[in-house]
């Protein structure tokens, strides 16, 4: 069945590389090229769980999740990975057994000083194309959007 001329120029008005999330995608895998090659051994929300953890100290796992923009699923895997890893620690909440709250170990506290000079560069790295005044207004819009 051919395209009628209606459906040809719609398809033909969408280019898609000039779509948000086409470029936002390219975006991210650039980004996460440059974090597994500085940080193989985690994955960016490992990172950013261990990294959020390593400033609260203490909290529960639900928390943890709200804090790192990560849903009740994702956090619980990556929290069971991090005990693995002995990142982190786990233990009932004793004011509600049904709330599990989440400590850093010392060695995640140390892994976590660790990877802070690496982290610092792959920010540096992804955001390297653009000039300074370039890299604030392009977080500045990332935060709107968001």
């Amino acid at each position: 069945m051919a395209a009628t001329k209606s459906e040809i120029s719609l398809s033909a008005s969408y280019q898609l590389m000039e779509q948000v999330g086409f470029i936002l995608r390219r975006a991210t895998q650039r980004h996460l090229t440059i974090f597994s090659g500085r940080i193989p051994d985690l994955t960016p929300t490992q990172f950013a769980a261990l990294a959020k953890l390593c400033e609260l100290r203490s909290v529960s796992q639900n928390e943890l999740g709200r804090q790192t923009a990560m849903d009740a699923a994702t956090i619980k895997g990556v929290i069971e990975r991090l005990c693995k890893r002995g990142y982190v620690t786990t233990k009932p909440n004793p004011n509600d057994m049904r709330r599990i709250v989440v400590t850093p170990s010392e060695s995640g506290v140390k892994a976590f000083e660790g990877y802070v000079g690496s982290a610092r560069a792959i920010t540096r790295e992804t955001l390297e194309p653009l000039n300074r005044s370039e890299q604030s207004t392009f977080l500045k819009l990332l935060r709107k959007i968001t």
